[in-house]
């Protein structure tokens, strides 16, 4: 009902912002002229009711500072559990683990093993620390598909880590809850198995890690949630099969959704896990959502505002900033059964083409100082990529532009990052299918121990 009275007022809005637009002949700025609308908003849309938080209730100690009522809003908008201890129990010791250190295992290959389509030995479901967004503990899980057949190549068994486009904001969509629980109609993406990166890379001799990259609070195009995860799923591999795969190569690789784990992930290595940078011997991403500034003019007010919408909610599951400038419509949506759904799912109110502007409570919200901070975090500039990288993005692309790969390229390069970058014929779809050959054959070949060049 919650959510059916959110899209009621949807439509409704929907038909203001169209009457407005109408009744003016010139086109419309790009800056939000309607702050007449958002005030409407919280005086018809009454405030969701949402429970207070237990008196025991505290955030951590580097998260930035929260009154009751943001605390009560924060824990309303996270994901519901999912009825399973290891995606949802959250270990009281968490604190006593360290980074990528192992904190259960589950043998996973009963359900994972028909869904892999090539013949595997194993399945393992991990579960670890890790950091969020404050650098506070938290935990993380990722699944490792081992393929049946021995490695006859040189030194231990190579890594693809297979960094999925989530794009989602309950547990279910995770691909580990996927392979743990088997296929769903409802919550399991056709990206987990389209392109076959598992299933290419199994056949090559090569085992497969999967990251549930989005953390306990389905944090959604967070990044530096994301890239964290990568690394110390990594860390998990190497300290629980240190005989297997300790010495191994890793190589990663990632399209749109799973381009911002990697670009997190890559840009991370050198201060979150210094260690690693000798075993990740490349990265390849394809439609790189590498600049949110240029998403916020992309995505917006168009048919892909339901995905924006979601990542933005995303997003402020870890930077409580973001809460505190949603009005009453957005935080009806945010703790709505939207917030457990996957991108099927929440991309569907884009329909309605609404600018993200009328879920807010300030001013022009895609230009105001909280976006712009936001959008400078998230881009994580200046920092260096520790392993070469292959850059792929479609030319013709409206929903993530080029410009930001581009500028990722070139950042990259000039901080000396040995870089390839490939501009694809077509749109996010096309030029997933067209970019992907080379992307793999480059990738193969880091795994196989040829160096990277570089086209900087």
């Amino acid at each position: 009902m919650r959510c059916l009275r959110a899209v009621a007022a949807l439509l409704l809005l929907s038909a203001a912002v169209a009457g407005e637009a109408a009744a003016e002949p010139p086109p419309p700025p790009p800056a939000f002229t309607l702050p007449w609308l958002q005030e409407l908003i919280d005086q018809v849309v009454p405030p969701p009711p949402i429970a207070p938080v237990p008196q025991e209730y505290s955030e951590p100690a580097a998260a930035p500072e929260v009154t009751p009522g943001l605390a009560a809003l924060r824990q309303a908008v996270r994901p519901a559990p999912v009825g399973d201890p290891i995606f949802d129990a959250w270990p009281a010791n968490l604190d006593t683990f360290g980074a990528g250190e192992v904190i259960e295992v589950r043998d996973v290959t009963a359900t994972a093993a028909p869904l892999a389509l090539v013949p595997i030995r194993q399945a393992l479901l991990l579960k670890f620390r890790t950091n969020d967004a404050h650098d506070q503990p938290s935990f993380g899980t990722a699944t490792l598909v081992i393929p049946a057949a021995a490695w006859t190549g040189p030194g231990d068994r190579p890594v693809v880590v297979n960094n999925l486009p989530i794009d989602a904001l309950g547990r279910e969509c995770n691909p580990g809850y996927t392979l743990a629980h088997g296929f769903s109609l409802k919550s399991t993406n056709l990206t987990d198995f389209i392109p076959p990166t598992t299933q290419l890379a199994a056949l090559r001799g090569y085992a497969v890690l999967i990251p549930d990259h989005e953390g306990p609070w389905m944090a959604y195009a967070e990044p530096y949630v994301a890239g964290h995860i990568v690394l110390d799923a990594i860390r998990a591999v190497r300290g629980r099969l240190p005989d297997e795969f300790g010495d191994s190569r890793f190589g990663m690789t990632g399209y749109s959704g799973g381009a911002i784990a990697t670009h997190g992930a890559v840009k991370l290595v050198e201060s979150y896990a210094p260690e690693l940078a000798g075993s990740i011997v490349g990265a390849a991403l394809g439609g790189v959502p590498a600049d949110y500034e240029i998403l916020s003019r992309s995505l917006n007010a168009n048919l892909a505002s339901g995905v924006f919408m979601a990542a933005t909610f995303g997003v402020g599951r870890e930077r409580t900033e973001i809460l505190t400038a949603m009005n009453n419509l957005a935080q009806w949506a945010a703790t709505s059964p939207l917030k457990d759904t996957c991108a099927s799912l929440f991309a569907l109110p884009g329909v309605l083409m609404l600018p993200i502007d009328i879920a807010a409570n300030i001013p022009d919200p895609l230009h105001s100082d909280l976006a712009r901070e936001i959008y400078r975090v998230t881009r994580m500039p200046g920092m260096k990529s520790a392993v070469p990288l292959y850059i792929y993005n479609g030319e013709q692309e409206f929903w993530i532009p080029a410009e930001g790969a581009r500028n990722l390229y070139r950042e990259q390069c000039g901080l000396g990052v040995p870089a390839v970058y490939r501009s694809v014929l077509g749109e996010h779809i096309i030029a997933a299918g067209l970019g992907y050959p080379e992307a793999v054959v480059w990738l193969d070949q880091r795994l196989q121990g040829v160096p990277a060049s570089s086209e900087c």
